[in-house]
């Protein structure tokens, strides 16, 4: 690793962690599990404190429910541990999708390759 990407990593926290972390995470975390995404996730010895460490960039909504709810003390138990039991009806979970190209996009709505002509009003027009 090149000296600026070291200090690019002591100053910055969106690339994963920052330097302090990294030490913080050795010193007193104890790795617990791993998601799809590459996350992994960390808490102390004496079970106070949880986070996650991005496998790319830090974004929040990369983190499924099942591991949002472990982070945020509302399961004790890690997933790797006690999965939580999902419905048949349940979509699998998606990171946000917005300003990607495969973000939602109303019928009607100009970023649509073929946008669906409304006929339920008409355009006002000035006399």
């Amino acid at each position: 690793m090149g000296i600026f990407k070291t200090i690019l990593r002591a100053v910055t926290w969106w690339g994963s962690q920052t330097l302090n972390t990294q030490f913080y995470t050795w010193r007193k975390g104890v790795r617990v599990g791993e998601d799809a995404e590459g996350n992994q996730f960390y808490e102390t010895r004496d079970h106070r404190r949880r986070w996650v460490i991005f496998s790319d960039d830090a974004e929040a909504s990369k983190v499924s429910p099942d591991w949002h709810g472990w982070l945020h003390h509302t399961f004790d138990e890690p997933p790797t541990k006690a999965p939580l039991t999902h419905k048949d009806w349940e979509k699998p979970h998606q990171k946000n999708q917005t300003g990607t190209p495969a973000a939602y996009a109303p019928a009607g709505s100009i970023r649509r390759d073929k946008p669906v002509e409304r006929r339920d009003y008409e355009a006002w027009q000035p006399e």
